[in-house]
């Protein structure tokens, strides 16, 4: 089946679905990826035109809402992404979180996981007593997935530093072969779960650290609050936020003071 087009009512009544159900804002500008993201699942439900996929939606909203999600909320994401976070990260671990309570850190839109594992191998080398974990969540079921696995392509091991791609994944061999895993020690220190951050937060514990980078870009002004008021409670007093270096949460909340060195790393007061 050929690409089809969708029209402007269409659009807008896809665009109102994924607004309530996620906070996430789809401008006219994004017709393209809606149309383009989408087009597997009417060849999947052997439809031949947005018309019939609008109605089928509406009709079984709960059956179809999350392959919808899953669709248009998948982002790039890639291991050590800004590199100053992880430099900070490391620093920080080693001047503010070197005693032997636990150090949690959540990873609040983690996608496939690559900085879910970018964490984790900072904290590792940075922690010789082992008491830490990382969280990480996303509303994607398919990334969610392919993150517990940590079996990546290997072209997506050129940002892992040498010292913690020798330590920390295995190449594939033989049928495995242009894949590496991340090692079992690793995986068993974090942790993947479904998270809505437009809705309420279930209980997952308090955080030291939460990353929630490239994200907030997707949401208007009155959904960054929505989320930051569900998150910010889970971090703890003196724990860091930290945004991609895009983003700026000047005007959304009080409860975070910006570093000076550091535009997009921020405190709470």
């Amino acid at each position: 089946m050929n690409s089809v087009s969708i029209s402007q009512k269409e659009f807008n009544t896809i665009s109102a679905l994924l607004y309530k159900k996620t906070g996430i804002f789809l401008p006219n500008a994004k017709k393209y990826l809606v149309v383009h993201r989408l087009m597997k699942r009417l060849r999947a439900l052997k439809m031949d035109s947005f018309r019939q996929y609008v109605e089928y939606i509406e009709g079984n909203t709960a059956s179809e809402m999350q392959s919808l999600i899953d669709n248009l909320t998948t982002n790039e994401t890639f291991f050590f992404r800004e590199e100053k976070h992880f430099e900070f990260l490391g620093k920080t671990i080693k001047k503010d979180f070197m005693s032997n309570s636990t150090v949690r850190i959540w990873s609040a839109a983690c996608s496939s996981g690559e900085e879910v594992y970018s964490i984790a191998m900072v904290l590792s080398e940075c922690l010789d007593h082992g008491n830490w974990e990382v969280f990480g969540s996303d509303i994607s079921d398919i990334v969610l997935d392919k993150a517990r696995k940590g079996i990546y392509p290997i072209e997506r091991s050129s940002n892992i530093p040498r010292q913690y791609l020798k330590k920390y994944c295995l190449k594939g061999v033989r049928s495995k072969s242009g894949e590496f895993t991340i090692n079992n020690n690793l995986r068993k220190k974090v942790r993947f779960l479904k998270i809505n951050l437009y809705n309420e937060i279930p209980n997952i514990g308090m955080f030291d650290v939460i990353f929630l980078r490239n994200t907030l870009i997707y949401f208007d002004m009155e959904t960054k609050k929505t989320a930051l008021y569900n998150v910010l409670p889970l971090l703890k007093r003196n724990g860091y936020f930290i945004v991609s270096h895009t983003e700026s949460l000047v005007g959304i909340t009080n409860d975070l003071e910006m570093q000076k060195k550091y535009s997009s790393i921020y405190c709470k007061t």
